[in-house]
């Protein structure tokens, strides 16, 4: 027998039903158990919630962060394009360099790259850069070689 499931990412419930859950309870119209069966809940977020309302105060979720503040401020964007503008053909070493020199940040060429990027800033192109050719094969040694 195959059973086929479909799994949907949960999603958080809206800050509205958490109110009104929360001032049903606070105005003694049942026990979070009973509230949470009537607002269609379980009683075990309606447990959850009350509990971080009393923790916090808020009724409201707590905004989630994903990942670290990014140290690319405004003032470092505005810094960036106005490098890049002044010498469009700088080096990702030599913005790294200034950016750090100027506000005391420092940030990977790797990211640099990036913020290039998102700011719709083009790297320059390089005309005389060695560009990567396919190598022939030699007649010398190696796997399955030239002819002997």
């Amino acid at each position: 027998m195959v059973i086929l499931c479909s799994y949907e990412m949960a999603k958080a419930y809206a800050d509205d039903l958490r109110r009104k859950l929360l001032q049903a309870h606070d105005r003694k119209q049942g026990s979070l158990r009973v509230l949470a069966e009537r607002f269609g809940v379980s009683a075990g977020w309606a447990w959850k919630i009350s509990a971080m309302r009393r923790r916090t105060g808020a009724m409201e979720r707590a905004q989630q962060r994903h990942g670290p503040v990014s140290r690319v401020t405004p003032a470092i964007e505005a810094r960036l394009r106005a490098l890049v503008r002044g010498q469009p053909d700088v080096t990702l070493a030599e913005l790294q360099q200034r950016i750090q020199q100027s506000t005391g940040v420092e940030l990977r060429r790797s990211w640099l790259w990036v913020w290039l990027q998102r700011l719709g800033l083009r790297h320059k192109k390089n005309r005389f850069a060695r560009k990567n050719k396919k190598r022939g094969r030699t007649s010398g040694g190696g796997r399955g070689g030239g002819s002997s």
